[in-house]
């Protein structure tokens, strides 16, 4: 793209203007003919030169100032594939500074921060049948369980090396179908200096971290993953970005990513900066990234981190400035977001996006033109530490806390819910699952496999920490790998193939998630047995005979002669028992067939029996039922999956 062409000239008004969607066509590096242009967004710089192993790091080339849009560029014959370079800026105070190329596709190893001249080779994908079937689907009215990995910390080494993405290829997504998950999602796979910041402090926007191998190894991962029906999200951090000064920080020595405020700039709870969301370039960097990755890794969705701090002025801990209202709405980061929304929804709709978000104060998903920030999902956090009170409650106390767990239901169908057990509640002190869970080894277990059993059968799309599928006892350490030892024990390993069996299920049975973001996918039986403490509700599908009857017991107290509400008159099948033996339990074989009883219960006609494992979930299907009956004198009867129809 020549500087004087009328393409380049457009481009960067665009840039400008907010509007520039593929800025990195504009910025970073680009070979013309016979040379390489570099270019770098530096408005308020005194001079930038480019530097690097070409030029032994000396001033031989400085760049030019096109005044207009603040963009330095300089053209030269001499780097070389696999190259390294950084800009040398004389800020507007006079400081000289290396700084990176905010739009490298490639750096090199840690501890270095040098960009990698880096050409990503052509590639000649074979996904296209998964692509479609993306485009033709209805997320909502599909099943999506989301396996959650941070890459370098999943498998390692011998020699403690991090997998790379050609490693991975060929463990990790054999392991993910096997136990039955319909997505995995990356925590942040961009360039990050500091492991410990779990890649949320970001420095290249358009580079996949050399740490988690080369970007063909993941061009190649993700195909594969999509000819295994497996899709793939990645996290996404536009709220703010690593502190370290050679990177974005005060580039040309003025705020110039961030915002001018420096109250605003600053975060003081994560030690970061804050992108201003609000100036059109940032606008342009930002959403170019976003696209950059879906379109270059054919990645199927991104989840946006830290929403809260993107909406609200005083998310931060210490002083805040208010808007122009007085009030703490981030206007510019929420126009921002309904942006990134809006655009890649047009540009990409099938690619989904979804919000960790905690408040409740902004409607979060839905029709941007409904007022929302128009993701397709939003992170249930509420829910979640919910939950994870409740079982981490001595069940003495259950039955007096017992709203912990059906609240959810009051406003369950405000957003498109994702019920997600992240890597946020294995962190920091805060417990695995499997050691948050009350009472003795396999007491945890069985509280364990209830609380998956609720996830699963609530509504909403769910999404796992790598880890707790096995219930490892050590919560996480984001620089050595899971606790693979732990499946030597038989009951890690039956935790396993529950939680295996369980996601096969949810995939298979259509009452789970068929009617999800609609009230009538779940009717409550008794939310209000508090003195077993035992909750029961029933999933529907869109067909009569599609649903499912589910029973949690809450206390380590076997109930007999269980009485549980139906809609229909038959027999109920149970097809799922938290308790039998190959899950880990002691239950050798399941229920016998329940017969209904023509006795009222609640707002049901009819009532079956059955025994309840002590802290024991079950899941029942309707076998033979009556669904109604016809002015003819027939019943119509579900009978082994199929309708018959009788004499009355």
């Amino acid at each position: 793209m020549k500087s004087k062409s009328k393409d380049f000239l457009e481009a960067e008004q665009r840039f400008l203007t907010g509007e520039n969607f593929y800025a990195q066509h504009l910025l970073g590096v680009h070979k013309e003919e016979d040379v390489f242009i570099f270019r770098v967004w530096a408005p308020n710089a005194r001079q930038v030169w480019l530097v690097g192993t070409f030029n032994n790091w000396d001033d031989s080339l400085p760049m030019t100032l096109r005044k207009e849009s603040g963009i330095w560029e300089v053209a030269t014959p001499l780097p070389a594939e696999g190259d390294m370079y950084k800009f040398k800026v004389r800020q507007a105070d006079g400081r000289e500074i290396l700084k990176i190329d905010p739009f490298a596709v490639r750096f090199e190893d840690r501890p270095g921060t040098a960009a990698v001249l880096h050409t990503v080779p052509e590639k000649k994908w074979k996904d296209g049948l998964w692509r479609g079937r993306q485009r033709r689907s209805k997320t909502l009215q599909r099943p999506l369980n989301i396996y959650e990995v941070h890459a370098s910390s999943w498998k390692q080494h011998e020699d403690g090396r991090p997998y790379s993405f050609g490693d991975l290829k060929e463990e990790l997504i054999p392991y993910v179908k096997e136990l039955g998950y319909t997505h995995i999602e990356f925590m942040p796979l961009m360039e990050h200096p500091l492991g410990m910041s779990w890649g949320y402090q970001l420095t290249g926007y358009f580079a996949l971290s050399s740490y988690y191998g080369t970007p063909a190894e993941l061009r190649d991962f993700v195909e594969e993953c999509h000819l295994n029906n497996i899709g793939v999200f990645v996290d996404w951090v536009p709220g703010h970005f690593c502190i370290n000064d050679d990177t974005l920080p005060y580039y040309d020595g003025t705020p110039t990513f961030e915002y001018a405020d420096p109250i605003r700039a600053k975060n003081n709870r994560w030690g970061t900066i804050c992108f201003d969301l609000g100036k059109p370039q940032v606008q342009s960097f930002l959403i170019s990234s976003a696209l950059f990755w879906i379109e270059m890794y054919h990645i199927d969705g991104i989840r946006v981190d830290a929403v809260s701090s993107v909406l609200y002025l005083d998310y931060d801990e210490g002083p805040w400035t208010p808007n122009h209202e007085g009030g703490n709405r981030n206007y510019e980061g929420f126009y921002f977001l309904q942006k990134l929304n809006s655009v890649i929804k047009l540009a990409h709709p099938a690619t989904i996006m979804m919000a960790e978000e905690s408040s409740s104060e902004t409607k979060i998903t839905g029709l941007i033109e409904s007022g929302s920030l128009g993701f397709d999902y939003k992170w249930n956090m509420g829910w979640m530490n919910d939950v994870l009170r409740f079982y981490e409650m001595d069940p003495y106390f259950r039955k007096d806390n017992f709203r912990l767990l059906t609240f959810s239901f009051m406003y369950m169908m405000n957003e498109n819910y994702i019920l997600a057990f992240s890597h946020d509640e294995v962190v920091h002190g805060k417990k695995s699952l499997m050691h948050k869970m009350w009472g003795d080894r396999y007491k945890q277990f069985a509280n364990l496999r209830n609380m998956y059993t609720y996830m699963m059968t609530h509504p909403g799309k769910k999404l796992l920490f790598m880890g707790s599928e096995f219930g490892q006892f050590l919560e996480w350490k984001y620089d050595e790998q899971l606790e693979w030892m732990n499946l030597e024990d038989e009951k890690n390993l039956k935790m396993q193939h529950f939680t295996s069996t369980l996601n096969q299920l949810y995939k298979e049975e259509r009452a789970l998630w068929e009617l999800e973001g609609q009230q009538e996918t779940i009717e409550i039986i008794d939310a209000d047995n508090l003195d077993d403490t035992v909750l029961t509700f029933i999933r529907k599908g869109k067909a009569k005979k599609d649903f499912l009857i589910v029973v949690l017991n809450l206390t380590p107290v076997e109930r007999h002669d269980f009485s549980i509400g139906v809609p229909y008159a038959g027999t109920y099948q149970e097809i799922f028992n938290t308790e039998m033996e190959e899950f880990g339990g002691t239950w050798t074989r399941h229920n016998d067939t329940s017969q209904t009883i023509e006795k009222p219960f609640k707002q049901f006609d009819y009532q079956i029996q059955t025994i309840v494992p002590s802290l024991g979930a079950l899941i029942l299907r309707p076998e033979k039922i009556q669904l109604r009956v016809k002015k003819s004198g027939k019943a119509t009867t579900l009978k082994g999956g199929k309708v018959e129809t009788s004499p009355k």
